[in-house]
């Protein structure tokens, strides 16, 4: 199995302007291009965590997404993040998984933040993705998903994991940073993957603190790199396969794992 080339971007984002933001973004792309797999952007990271999605939503075939398509076939990576999108007067915080060739696939955030009223704005998905780079099966997730294990577990049938790499993109705040680096330790460990969380930084229009711990974790969650806190930056890793595939078959937990099924 070919290694695979990750590049994780922590932004101080500019509240509802994607201008900035893209522009950005943009700035980080120039050092990267043609230089890995994956680049992995925050939640909504087109305008900060808003929760006006009529004003800043976007259809499917908007400018972000066009941006997207354009940077990923530039890059020659899948770029993924989520942003606002408007489907049949329904608003998602959908992430959206786009290839070099303009082809995309997505997931429409599951479990919305309560406590911000995002369930009173967006609808939520009700379907996991879990998607393919070199032979990497990979399941990217948002944020508040982070919090419910149920949702992100992995699979062991016919003697194949569902997937190889967990992706949280996150605008998590910095008063529950403790809970955001526990959990993404223990989903390392509990499905024996790879975990990539991508948060943002800085203060949001709503006074809220963001410090970043962006970070990829191994399948014993060891963190392998991480972004310093309420710093922007962007760090590059290559994951090596054999190293997982080497210790899941000496310590095979998923064929003890309980059978499930999500309603």
């Amino acid at each position: 199995m070919q290694n695979l080339i990750v590049t994780i971007i922590q932004p101080d984002l500019a509240w509802e302007d994607k201008g900035a933001n893209l522009a950005k973004f943009e700035g980080f792309f120039q050092t990267i291009i043609g230089k890995q797999d994956l680049v992995v952007l925050p939640e909504m990271f087109n305008t900060g965590f808003v929760m006006n999605p009529k004003a800043i939503a976007e259809p499917m075939e908007g400018p972000t997404m066009q941006w997207m398509a354009n940077y990923a076939g530039a890059t020659g990576s899948v770029i993924t993040g989520s942003l606002v999108i408007n489907e049949k007067d329904h608003f998602y915080n959908r992430l959206i998984w786009m290839t070099p060739d303009g082809n995309y696939s997505y997931y429409d955030k599951r479990h919305l933040f309560r406590f911000g009223n995002e369930h009173l704005e967006f609808s939520n998905g009700q379907k996991r993705l879990v998607t393919e780079i070199n032979g990497w099966k990979i399941c990217p997730l948002v944020c508040y998903d982070l919090r419910f294990p149920v949702w992100s577990k992995n699979t062991f049938q016919h003697g194949k994991y569902e997937y190889d790499i967990l992706i949280y993109v996150a605008n998590w705040p910095a008063r529950r940073s403790y809970a955001y680096r526990q959990l993404l330790i223990a989903r390392a460990i509990e499905n024996q993957s790879y975990v990539i969380g991508v948060n943002r930084v800085g203060v949001d229009g709503k006074g809220t603190m963001h410090q970043g711990d962006s970070v990829i974790i191994d399948f014993k969650g060891n963190p392998l790199i991480d972004i310093s806190t309420d710093v922007e930056d962007m760090k590059t890793l290559m994951l090596d396969y054999d190293q997982i595939e080497e210790f899941r078959d000496g310590f095979t937990v998923g064929m003890d794992w309980d059978d499930f099924e999500i309603r």
